[in-house]
C-alpha cells in the first residue's frame, strides 16, 4: 500500500494511514516507515535501560545515524551511563545525544537535589519533561521502545500517534511481548544492562528505582509505594497513576 505524499502536510491523516497499514507488522517495517516519512526530522528518544538494546539495534541496522536523544537527569545510575558508551560503540551509533536541563536552573528549583522527595512529578518535569520537549523542538516526530504490555497507561497505544502541538510518536515495540524481546535480545547477542542482573528490570533514575522482588511487575521498582508509574515525557502527571 502506497502513501499518498500529500499526508506529509496532513499529520492527522498520516498518523491514521500509518496506523492503518502497519498494525500487525514486524517493528523492522514500522521504522523503515517512520525513518523514511519523516527523514531529517526524527529522532529516538531512549533511557538506555534493560530493554533500550533491542529498538536502538533495530535502529542502527537501518540508519547508525539517527539522532538519539537519552535524558540525563543527572540522578542516573553510574551503570546507565557507562551502558550508553557500550551500547553506543556496539552499535556503532553516530549522533547519541545526552541532554539535561540547565544547571542555573537545576540549582534555582532543586538547590539540594532532593525535590523528588517532596514533589517526584515536579522533579520530572524539571530534570525530564522540559530538556525534552526543548531538545524536540528541532524534530517532527520521535520514536520511543514503549510497549503495551508494560503499564495499564500503555495497553492501548498506537503505533503511531500525534501529541499535542503535532509532533508524531512512533512506538515500534508496541506489540512485542516480553517473551520477543528477550528472544531478539538472545538472537543478536546484545549487551544487557548491568543492573538487570542485579534484580533491576525496569530501571530509571537512581533515588526513584528499586530493585524487584519474585512475581512482582517489572516497574514494581519504579516509584515504589506511590500511585505514580510514568515520568511524565509519554502521559501527563495526572494520567500516570497506578490503578487502586
Amino acid at each position: 500500500m502506497l502513501l499518498d505524499p500529500s499526508i506529509r502536510f496532513q499529520p492527522d491523516l498520516a498518523v491514521e494511514a500509518l496506523n492503518a497499514r502497519y498494525e500487525g507488522a514486524p517493528p523492522q517495517d514500522v521504522l523503515h516507515a517512520a525513518l523514511r516519512f519523516y527523514a531529517g526530522g526524527i529522532a529516538v528518544v531512549s533511557s538506555f535501560g534493560a530493554e533500550s538494546a533491542v529498538l536502538l539495534h533495530m535502529v542502527s541496522e537501518i540508519n547508525p545515524h539517527t539522532p538519539v536523544l537519552l535524558i540525563d537527569t543527572e540522578m542516573l545510575f553510574p551503570q546507565t551511563i557507562a551502558y550508553q558508551e557500550e551500547l553506543t560503540a556496539w552499535l556503532g551509533l553516530t549522533d547519541v545525544r545526552r541532554i539535561r536541563q540547565d544547571r542555573a536552573e537545576l540549582k534555582q528549583r532543586d538547590p539540594y537535589g532532593a525535590l523528588h522527595l517532596s514533589n517526584p512529578d515536579a522533579c520530572c518535569t524539571m530534570r525530564k519533561v522540559e530538556p525534552l520537549e526543548r531538545a524536540l523542538q528541532h524534530f517532527t516526530a520521535s520514536i520511543s521502545g514503549r510497549k503495551r504490555f508494560q503499564a495499564g497507561t500503555r495497553v492501548a497505544m498506537p503505533l503511531f500517534e500525534q501529541e499535542r502541538g503535532g509532533r508524531i510518536k512512533v512506538n515500534p515495540l508496541a506489540e512485542w511481548s516480553p517473551k520477543e524481546i528477550a528472544a531478539y535480545m538472545v538472537a543478536h547477542d546484545l549487551p544487557r544492562h548491568p543492573l538487570v542482573a542485579e534484580g533491576y528490570p525496569s530501571i530509571g533514575c537512581m533515588p526513584c528505582t528499586s530493585k524487584v522482588g519474585e512475581g512482582e511487575d517489572a516497574r514494581a521498582g519504579r516509584w515504589r509505594g506511590q500511585d505514580k508509574i510514568e515520568c511524565g515525557i509519554h502521559f501527563t502527571p495526572e494520567g500516570a497513576r497506578r490503578a487502586s
